[in-house]
């Protein structure tokens, strides 16, 4: 039996949101987690774009479809909170990140961060990724049974920690640290949410006291010193008042700022290297772009005009970003009464936008379910249907602030990839994707990793 979110105002117009059938507090938390495709398409068409139900313990009105996407992350009336939603599932180990931030003191802190993402900044962080990347890369042992996932994790981490730290951890501390990101980003979708010993949240409440202690003991010498990179900038960006980030302050941007930089590029990254190997005719395109780009600016290195040329990493990592978006669903918290396309949302009440499963509906997307990087060339631009159609850094005030050094940092790797090796799965090989927390797959997605000729 249906049951209703809560009644409209009377006279109000607008429509109660319909409830999904299910048991209360546990709800369709295991199949929206582990099915989440045939789940959304099952929803929709028995209950619509906007209908609630409960997940991980709480009642969540799902809006599926671009339409409620721009009425939820545009929102225009700020009847939708970023950090009240998010601090439910991570906010014990991302606290005060910047996506849990919100309206002005939200506006405030990005400014100040923006400072980090600036042109010269974004070249400059090229230049310092560039030798990690070929070194890397240049060590991956070719052969049979090579997980991609698990070294594109490990580059991407490394990255990270050193071109925003200026010098990242080394040996058992790099591990550690790495490990401590992994059950943090883990813990955020547990089933049991209080520290029970060695289920996810216990390991992500300790790991979070792990990058704590890692970057408060790392902060004194950042603070003296300086540098170019994004820790030495937060420990001295101060606002037009005078007032500067607290130690608290530097160290929340810091291990948000880390996990995001690394996570979703390796999910995008992983997502690229999985089609192109079952698609061979478009990784072979691909690869022809970078010998032709390498041979005429002799050498790997890219520039600005050598970033803009790899058009066609462009296609794919656009359609990789819609077969799977790194960060599968965006809550917000409605703090006053609201509507949605025509429904009534109470003040309290979460909503989630679902850029997984959205990216999948065939009313906006042709052949959905296929492989298509052409479905974003110029002459075709599907995306362009809507401007919340393809969503996957989320949109205005908290579009990923990230997202050209994401990009910047995903072509140059993918374009290191192609001219030293070629990959390959067995015929029919699909990987098994792991959905209970960011996508990835629960095998490493093993290749056959072959050095390229010379």
């Amino acid at each position: 039996m249906t049951k209703v979110l809560a009644p409209p105002p009377e006279g109000s117009g607008l429509k109660a949101v319909p409830g999904v059938p299910c048991v209360p507090y546990i709800g369709n938390t295991l199949m929206v987690m582990r099915r989440p495709f045939e789940h959304a398409r099952k929803r929709y068409a028995e209950y619509g774009p906007v209908a609630w139900s409960w997940l991980l313990g709480q009642r969540i009105v799902t809006v599926q479809g671009p339409d409620a996407a721009e009425v939820v992350l545009v929102n225009r009336d700020k009847a939708f909170a970023s950090g009240p939603a998010w601090s439910y599932f991570v906010g014990p180990f991302f606290d005060r990140g910047l996506m849990l931030l919100d309206f002005d003191e939200h506006l405030h802190h990005r400014r100040i961060m923006q400072q980090a993402f600036t042109r010269p900044r974004l070249r400059a962080y090229l230049d310092a990724m560039e030798p990690g990347i070929a070194a890397g890369i240049a060590a991956w042992r070719p052969g049979p049974g090579f997980r991609v996932y698990d070294h594109l994790k490990r580059l991407t981490l490394d990255l990270a920690t050193d071109v925003f730290m200026g010098a990242g951890p080394a040996g058992d501390e790099r591990e550690r640290v790495n490990g401590a990101f992994a059950d943090a980003v883990r813990a955020g979708t547990a089933y049991v949410r209080f520290p029970v010993p060695g289920l996810r949240w216990h390991r992500g409440l300790r790991a979070r006291a792990v990058l704590e202690e890692f970057f408060r003991r790392q902060l004194p010498a950042k603070r003296r010193d300086g540098g170019d990179d994004l820790f030495a900038a937060l420990c001295a960006a101060e606002t037009d008042d005078g007032h500067r980030f607290t130690d608290e302050d530097v160290v929340n941007h810091m291990i948000f700022v880390l996990m995001a930089a690394h996570d979703t590029t390796t999910i995008a990254l992983t997502t690229m290297a999985y089609h192109l190997a079952r698609v061979p005719e478009w990784q072979e395109r691909l690869r022809d772009e970078s010998l032709a780009l390498a041979a005429r600016e002799g050498g790997p290195d890219l520039d600005d005009a050598g970033l803009d040329a790899l058009t066609g990493i462009d296609l794919v990592m656009k359609e990789a970003l819609r077969m799977l978006a790194p960060v599968p669903a965006v809550p917000r918290k409605v703090v006053k009464d609201t509507s949605i396309l025509g429904f009534h949302v109470p003040a309290g009440t979460t909503v989630v936008v679902p850029m997984l499963t959205n990216h999948y509906m065939a009313e906006w997307w042709p052949d959905p379910e296929r492989f298509d990087p052409g479905r974003f060339a110029p002459e075709r631009r599907e995306d362009r249907i809507h401007k919340y159609a393809w969503s996957p850094f989320g949109g205005s005030a908290h579009k990923c602030i990230g997202l050209y050094f994401a990009g910047m940092q995903v072509k140059t790797i993918l374009h290191r990839m192609l001219l030293r090796y070629r990959w390959s799965v067995p015929e029919g090989y699909v990987w098994p994707l792991d959905t209970t927390a960011l996508p990835s797959p629960r095998d490493g997605l093993p290749v056959r990793l072959d050095l390229l000729e010379p």
